[in-house]
Order: structure tokens, then sequence, then C-alpha cells
């Protein structure tokens, strides 16, 4: 990894004997002024301020350089500011814009074809970010229990505890977490929650809610939960039951998908094939926001004209984007680098684990992965510490539900940048050993 003389000096001469956080340099601190200032406050990033990024690396306001491992919760799988998604962008961004869909552009229907074929389905429906995605597949599951399975009474979506896709009214109303739940209500109706890979659980609620179920959505794995990886014979599992309920089955791949985990989707890696497919992030190699949702006719065409829509949906610009960040991720073999950066980076945080009391457990799937913290000094709080104590030494992550700490670094990562991440985690870890 390549970083200025300066920074290295700096970063060698700080011990392990104690940990205090680095101040944010000058124009770092005058930036986080500015936008605490004006800004809301529905965010708590992790005190660094980026202004530049290339492949895995960014740089801070103050030219201070590191090694992204959250990806922007890995809507940048191709890397920062990829040249071909760059190129693709600026090139449609220069000839039309957006039409809204009160007009054809002449690369919707370009796109549609490169997605469907891909990832085998009959339809896409363009959407903008993961939550709108997430919220049109629950649409679509709605409108063809009415029109297509018959349901008379109020159609019910099951969902996992722990799932999270998004802030919507909807994507509150079907969660278990409490700042979810607290003040935001009255909460929309027609959803219920079984625990994550119970699949007793799941059939008890789909005899409960009887032909009224249109549909069970699922992450394939949970990421904000934690990367909770589910058995082999989970996913194929909910499948089976879907089929024997009559409901459909929806995979929420806006995270784990576009070769987050070693495979284009991570329900490939148990040959499982959602009826909606729900995408988003790194669709667009975080250039621009683009979701899609995707399923067959029988399907899609239950929604009409006029009763599902987005202005920015399916713009020239975001069809552009999105098959140029595909296809760069299948031309330059990000899938399977993913799998075997995985492999190592696995490795490794088992060595980890085996090497630091701190460090209690890992997992995850290819370049998706978690460190489990033994939080007990500082409940709630050590993990947060441990990424600021990585972002002193180098690397970016951030904790989620408490003491776990996600890595998930752009699938363009190599062997060495991986190497040098693993030693500031490692070095972060032992300022608590």
């Amino acid at each position: 990894m390549m970083r200025a003389a300066t920074t290295i000096a700096r970063r060698q001469a700080r011990t392990l004997s104690a940990f205090a956080p680095q101040p944010l340099g000058p124009k770092s601190a005058s930036l986080v002024a500015r936008e605490s200032k004006v800004g809301a406050e529905n965010y708590a990033p992790l005190p660094v301020v980026l202004a530049k990024g290339d492949g895995c690396r960014v740089w801070d306001a103050d030219g201070e350089e590191y090694l992204d491992f959250l990806s922007a919760y890995s809507a940048v799988n191709q890397g920062h500011c990829h040249p071909k998604i760059v190129q693709a962008l600026s090139d449609q961004a220069g000839t039309l814009g957006l039409t809204s869909r009160a007009f054809y552009n002449d690369v919707l229907g370009e796109y549609c074809e490169f997605m469907t074929s891909l990832f085998g389905y009959e339809r896409l429906l363009p959407m903008n970010s993961g939550v709108e995605g997430s919220e049109t597949a629950v649409k679509l599951a709605r409108r063809w229990a009415y029109d297509v399975k018959g349901v008379k009474g109020d159609a019910v979506v099951i969902m996992a505890e722990n799932n999270f896709w998004g802030r919507s009214i909807a994507a509150l109303s079907s969660s278990s977490d409490p700042t979810c739940k607290e003040g935001f209500g009255p909460y929309a109706p027609g959803f219920d929650l079984v625990p994550y890979e119970d699949l007793a659980k799941l059939e008890a609620a789909l005899k409960k809610h009887g032909a009224n179920v249109a549909a069970v959505m699922l992450e394939p794995i949970q990421g904000e939960a934690g990367v909770v990886v589910p058995p082999d014979d989970y996913l194929p599992g909910v499948k089976a039951l879907c089929e024997k309920y009559n409901c459909l089955m929806v995979a929420d791949e806006v995270q784990t998908g576009i070769g987050r985990t070693g495979k284009l989707l991570a329900v490939d890696h148990v040959n499982v094939r959602p009826d909606i497919l729900v995408l988003g992030k790194a669709l667009s190699g975080g250039a621009y926001p683009v979701s899609a949702v995707l399923c067959d006719s029988e399907i899609m065409l239950n929604v009409r004209p006029g009763e599902h829509g987005s202005t920015y949906g399916g713009n020239p610009v975001a069809a552009r984007v999105a098959m140029a960040a595909l296809n760069a991720l299948i031309d330059e073999g990000m899938v399977e680098n993913a799998q075997r950066m995985g492999d190592i980076l696995d490795g490794e945080l088992k060595r980890l684990v085996s090497k630091r009391k701190i460090a209690l457990d890992t997992r995850g799937r290819g370049l998706l992965r978690a460190l489990i913290i033994d939080d007990a000094q500082k409940p709630g709080e050590l993990a947060y510490d441990v990424c600021l104590a990585m972002r002193d030494r180098g690397v970016l992550a951030k904790p989620t539900h408490g003491n776990i700490i996600r890595l998930a670094p752009p699938l363009v990562i190599d062997e060495a940048q991986l190497d040098a991440a693993v030693s500031s985690l490692d070095e972060a870890l032992a300022l608590w050993d």
C-alpha cells in the first residue's frame, strides 16, 4: 500500500501502551464543524472526512491515506472512481441525463435486456435506492397475491427478525430494531416477523396466515445485523416452503449481491432462484443511485401504468452506469477475486481470534466479514473504539449491533493491501489485550 513517508513515520511512532484517538487534521475538523452547524444529525459518522478515492484507497481532507474496509456499505464493490464507470457516467450525462418516464429513452431497453439476460428473469423494474427497490418488491408481491393467487383479505409479507432494508415507513413497520420502532408510528400493517434461520417458525407463520401470505422476504445474509450467515439448507428450505404454501420468495440482495460474497448473487451459493430479486448499491459501483427489481412476467405485469413509478428510475445515466459497473465487475474477475481474498481474510481473522483475547469470533462469506468483539470492558462502545484505532492505523471500518465490526473492502483489493489491513487491525486489537 502506497503511503506518504510522513504518514508512515507518524503511524509507526504511535505506541500500543494506551489508546487515545488521534485528533482530526485542521481541514477535516473545519469541515466537520461546518456540517454540524447546518446538517441533520441522523448519522454518527466515524470522524474522518474523505475527499478522494481510488480503488481500495481513500484520502481525507488533510491528505491522510486509508484502506476502505466498508465500501460505502458494499456500494463500491468495483472500487472508488472506477474509470470505466466514471467514463460511462460522463459520456451519458453529457448526452442525455433525464427524460422521466413520460417518454421512452434510447438506453432503458438495452439495460433491461442486459439485466434480464444476466440474472435470468423476464422483466426488470428500475428504481434508485435500495429501500425503493424493496418497497417495489413488496408492492409487486401484494399485487400478485390479489390478482393471481386470489387473496381476499389483507395480504401478508413475512420477514425475518433483525432484518434491515431501509428507513421508509414500511421498512420501519417490518423491523424489530427499537431505534426503528420508537417515535415513528403509526406503522404500516401487513407484515409479520419470524426468527432468521428457523424454518419451523417460518412454516408456523405460513400456516397461521394461511392463504393471505403474499411473500417471504429475506436477506440471504443479514448484513446490518452483523453478517449473519444462515446454514446452507436454510434458503433452499425457505424456497421449498414458499412453493408449498403458494407464496413468493423475495431476496433482498441490495448489500449481498453484485459479487460481494464471492458469487454474483449470495443465493447462488445454494442454487436458489428467488421469485423476486432486489438489487442496488454496487449495481452502480457507487457512482449513482441505481436499484432494480427483477421477476417474471406473471408477477411484474400485474402492476399497470400509473400504479408505480419513479421520475429518475431507469434514466439514461443510471442505465449506462449500471451496465458499465456490471461489465467491469465481470470482465475484470472481481467476483472470483472476492472469493480468493475472502478466503484469505477469513483465515487471517480466525488467526486473530486465536491470538487476541478481545476477538471472540468471526463469520461471513467472500468479502463480507464480521469480527465479533468482547466489549465487556466498555459495553456497546468498545467496537467503535477499535474502529477509531484502526482509522489511526490506516483502515476504515464501522461497527454494527454494538460489538460487531463489519469488514467489506472493495472487490479489487489485492493480497498486499489485505495484509496491510490485517496488520493494522492486529495492532488495534492489541491495545485491549
